[in-house]
């Protein structure tokens, strides 16, 4: 029996990574990179070689490896958070990324990143709203250079708005829909940060997942949008819940308008969003404890 080809998954102890490696490992022999920043050590898969460390070292820790496909998807990931976190972000999503590439380069392989659709929000003025923003379009900037510099095949993907089971649900650093399931939960209000018309393509998780290996196997080049074409404001998701709704402060780089283009990945994969964003929140509200 051949020996399986390996793949890399940066952030392989996240929500989007841990999925993505339960379709990987049928096929391939799958290395996790991890600092646990905001993936749980409760997510890992059995049968998976996982490495605590951060991006920036990781020569050093996975400098044996010869992978197939680098799946990067180990960055900072939170917009308004990142206003407060500039070192956080730049040690991430700039120092980091910078040695993933090296490390990409040196062994000539195949590298998936997972760019941020902020980029193309409020008619391409997103990109420039937060620092999350702006460092995650440069670096789909300087993906496609490396690739054309150093001849070197990558793929780019976009997410919009992840959601499902594994989400971060408390602390500073809950996604949306995280945060509203564990205040539903609790019988608390659901709190909508103001003006709530904000809209947002919310895709399941398990169609990123899905999409993420057809983009590594079969894609090549930019723009692989991965995103439901369903569009709902913050505050109509909340509504969803039909619990009591409080509205706070407006925060900085909250932007107002997502447009989602999942064209080339559905012309060319047959890619589609599976899942509603109102059939799980029903979900959900059954699990009440």
């Amino acid at each position: 029996m051949a020996e399986k080809e390996t793949v890399i998954v940066t952030g392989g102890a996240g929500m989007i990574g841990s999925r993505l490696i339960e379709l990987l490992l049928p096929t391939y022999r799958v290395v996790a990179l991890d600092n646990y920043f905001i993936g749980k050590k409760e997510n890992h898969i059995p049968g998976v070689e996982y490495i605590e460390g951060h991006t920036k070292d990781i020569e050093a820790l996975l400098g044996k490896e010869m992978p197939k496909i680098i799946f990067h998807l180990g960055e900072y990931s939170r917009v308004e958070q990142s206003f407060k976190d500039l070192e956080l972000v730049w040690q991430s999503n700039v120092l980091g990324t910078h040695y993933v590439l090296e490390y990409w380069r040196k062994r000539g392989c195949k590298l998936v990143y997972a760019g941020s659709s902020t980029k193309f929000a409020d008619g391409g003025m997103g990109r420039d709203q937060s620092p999350y923003a702006w460092m995650k379009a440069s670096n789909t900037e300087l993906v496609k250079n490396y690739g054309a510099w150093f001849d070197l095949p990558f793929a780019i993907t976009y997410f919009y708005n992840a959601y499902g089971p594994h989400e971060l649900s408390e602390g500073p650093y809950a996604s949306v829909m995280g945060r509203f399931k564990t205040q539903y939960w609790a019988g608390e209000p659901i709190t909508v940060v103001a003006p709530g018309t904000q809209k947002r393509n919310f895709t399941h998780v398990d169609d990123l997942a899905r999409g993420l290996l057809m983009v590594g196997e079969k894609g090549q080049g930019d723009e692989y949008g991965l995103g439901s074409h369903e569009s709902y404001s913050v505050l109509e998701v909340a509504q969803m819940f039909g619990s009591e709704i409080v509205m706070l402060p407006e925060r900085p780089g909250n932007r107002m308008e997502s447009v989602v283009d999942t064209s080339r990945a559905e012309r060319e994969f047959g890619w589609k969003a599976e899942h509603t964003v109102g059939e799980y929140i029903e979900g959900l509200k059954k699990q009440q404890k």
